[in-house]
């Protein structure tokens, strides 16, 4: 049973060591990372209620996923093709075009959510 949990513990911390690598190296990383911690400032600031917690957390959730599989995908289609190759071109266009697809989403979720309540605050003033 030992052996299990060593197993288990060694691929948690090989996970983290791959999410320090996409902060530390990925400039898109850091600043989807900055607008979550803006989107959750904004969520206590407005008191947002758990479903739409739950809407905005599974924005983050999926806009961070996908950056990471983008650089994943992007460092793989490097190893594997050093050379230019419009193959190897596409492979990194069509990955960053899901992290795109995956941003404006987010954007989306956030602007449903938080316009009401921006109107709100504009309108009690």
């Amino acid at each position: 049973m030992e052996g299990y949990f060593k197993k288990r513990y060694n691929s948690f911390k090989f996970a983290l060591q791959g999410l320090n690598s996409a902060v530390r190296s990925e400039p898109h990383m850091r600043l989807h990372l900055l607008s979550a911690l803006g989107v959750i400032v904004a969520g206590l600031l407005f008191d947002v209620t758990k479903l739409e917690w739950c809407l905005l957390a599974g924005s983050i959730g999926l806009v961070l996923t996908a950056e990471i599989f983008n650089t994943a995908i992007e460092t793989l289609t490097n190893l594997v093709s050093p050379q230019h190759n419009p193959l190897a071109g596409k492979t990194k266009d069509l990955a960053a075009a899901a992290v795109l697809v995956a941003a404006i989403t987010a954007a989306i979720v956030g602007l449903l959510i938080f316009i009401p309540y921006i109107q709100d605050l504009v309108n009690a003033k």
